[in-house]
């Protein structure tokens, strides 16, 4: 461990996926798919970055919330319609927020508002002929269903960024 405060840690952690969480953004809108290689690249930045910028304990216990959000996903999967690209993803994200009554809250009350905020987004804006114009081929203007991507997408860097202290 490098010894770095939580506010640092959280940046750190907010530059390493933000590349991962655009490409997340960008496929689940265009082809209504996260991909796995996405999936695993979030998993790697925990995996090895979470070594280095946690205390060791902390970050093997944190791969509790990827057992539990997974196992969720799964049975949301079964019965609810959940992606399991969305499932997944939230897994891979999942170890980088702290089980703390605090930071559920956070967690829970962002994504809740992203989305709500993402959806209601998506929506208007698939019924702007200039808008769909930019991009005819995104799947997600055509599907009944919403890639909730963004709004997991909105919610683990959000949560980071406000960890960060940027917001």
């Amino acid at each position: 461990m490098l010894g770095l405060s939580g506010q640092t840690a959280s940046l750190i952690f907010l530059v390493l996926i933000t590349p991962i969480c655009l490409w997340v953004v960008f496929t689940d809108l265009k082809y209504m798919k996260i991909r796995n290689t996405a999936v695993l690249a979030m998993l790697a930045v925990f995996a090895v970055g979470g070594l280095f910028l946690m205390p060791f304990e902390l970050w093997a216990w944190r791969w509790v919330n990827f057992a539990v959000v997974l196992g969720v996903g799964f049975v949301l999967n079964l019965i609810a319609h959940f992606g399991a690209g969305d499932a997944k993803f939230a897994a891979a994200a999942a170890p980088l927020v702290a089980v703390e009554p605090d930071h559920l809250r956070l967690v829970m009350l962002l994504l809740c508002a992203f989305l709500l905020a993402a959806f209601t987004a998506h929506r208007l804006l698939r019924k702007i002929p200039a808008v769909r114009a930019m991009a005819p081929d995104w799947v997600s203007w055509q599907r009944a269903d919403f890639p909730m991507g963004l709004a997991l997408v909105g919610t683990i860097w959000t949560y980071l960024a406000v960890l960060a202290g940027l917001i």
